[in-house]
């Protein structure tokens, strides 16, 4: 954590949080078009084999067909399986810009509560200067009272 002065504050050049976050933001804007990649090769995928599905009455059709739809199938799985890859992907990418915000906050509370702290000890030292001052007043009234002078006497 930064208690100092330098780095990434608003005066400042943008800190290690700054650059974690907008290559997080990149990496997911990559991610969702890797995303809509692989939705577009499901869908191009099971149409076409809902299109060769029709039963022919040759058989060398039939066959070429059966293989051709193996061929999409295997495709679909093999996107189906890159898109679990990227939601895990995403997941992690969320996970990480939701630590780099909550750095962030965690960094703006501390800073507000080093001001408060500051504050507060401000306002101890001019409750301590007040009452040392308001004790040397009542020690001399004291001291000087005809209470103690009589106490004294007897």
């Amino acid at each position: 954590m930064n208690r100092g002065g330098g780095g990434g504050g608003a005066g400042g050049a943008p800190g290690p949080t700054a650059a974690a976050s907008a290559a997080a933001v990149q990496r997911q804007k990559s991610l969702l078009q890797r995303v809509d990649a692989d939705i577009n090769g499901i869908v191009d995928n099971f149409s076409h084999m809902v299109n060769l599905s029709r039963v022919n009455d040759p058989p060398f059709r039939n066959s070429q067909e059966a293989l051709q739809m193996e061929m999409r199938a295997a495709r679909v799985v093999q996107a189906a399986d890159s898109l679990l890859k990227l939601v895990s992907e995403l997941k992690q990418t969320a996970i990480f810009l939701n630590f780099a915000s909550l750095n962030e906050h965690v960094e703006q509370r501390m800073a507000e509560f080093n001001q408060q702290a500051e504050r507060t000890d401000r306002l101890l030292e001019k409750i301590g200067e007040q009452a040392a001052a308001s004790l040397k007043e009542l020690e001399s009234h004291y001291y000087s009272s005809v209470l103690r002078m009589n106490q004294l006497e007897e």
